[in-house]
């Protein structure tokens, strides 16, 4: 009987870990970011993004379902590098990009799409735990193994959102790339 019971302890564990007290709830307008610990080129190197953004008169937060995905590394993230100069004369100060991924998918993916003077950070949410937190998690295992994130730019101004930009199909950018946001203006 202990065998069989054992066999399905993993079970058990996950359908504990999958039930939560309190839901996460969505990010909403006039919302803080939460404090929630992201890697940014090693797992060593730890970095909270409310704390990125406390530090700055304006941000823009950018979700990506997967790192080297074709959405992602040929229209989404290649729209905030092309936007550099046009976004710093609109305030703002800081682009992060974050995705459920590893911390080394992450580092690979920043440095095929950028150079040494792009000022974009990219962090890894490895267990999507900042993105559980604003309730942007999707369910990607047919397709990408696990929880992803859902595709969206959230714009920062001291330290609360201003505004959701969020698609509502993941593969596609419609309202979250800086030309498509009406927080850049660069239509």
């Amino acid at each position: 009987m202990a065998p069989f019971r054992a066999a399905f302890t993993p079970v058990r564990s996950a359908l504990v870990r999958s039930f939560h007290s309190t839901p996460a709830a969505f990010i909403a307008k006039g919302d803080s970011i939460p404090s929630v610990p992201l890697q940014e080129s090693s797992p060593a190197d730890k970095i909270s993004v409310a704390d990125l953004v406390s530090k700055v008169k304006k941000a823009v937060i950018v979700g990506v379902p997967a790192a080297f995905s074709p959405s992602c590394s040929s229209s989404h993230i290649p729209s905030y590098l092309k936007a550099g100069e046009e976004a710093k004369k609109k305030g703002i100060e800081e682009v992060i990009v974050v995705s459920v991924n590893d911390v080394f998918v992450m580092k690979a993916w920043k440095e095929n799409l950028t150079s040494a003077s792009d000022k974009i950070r990219f962090l890894a949410d490895p267990q999507g735990k900042f993105t559980g937190e604003i309730d942007m998690l999707f369910d990607a295992s047919g397709l990408l193994g696990n929880q992803r994130s859902k595709r969206y730019a959230l714009v920062v101004e001291d330290g609360k959102v201003s505004s959701i930009h969020l698609e509502e199909d993941p593969t596609q950018v419609t309202v979250s790339g800086a030309d498509k946001g009406e927080f850049f203006n660069l239509r």
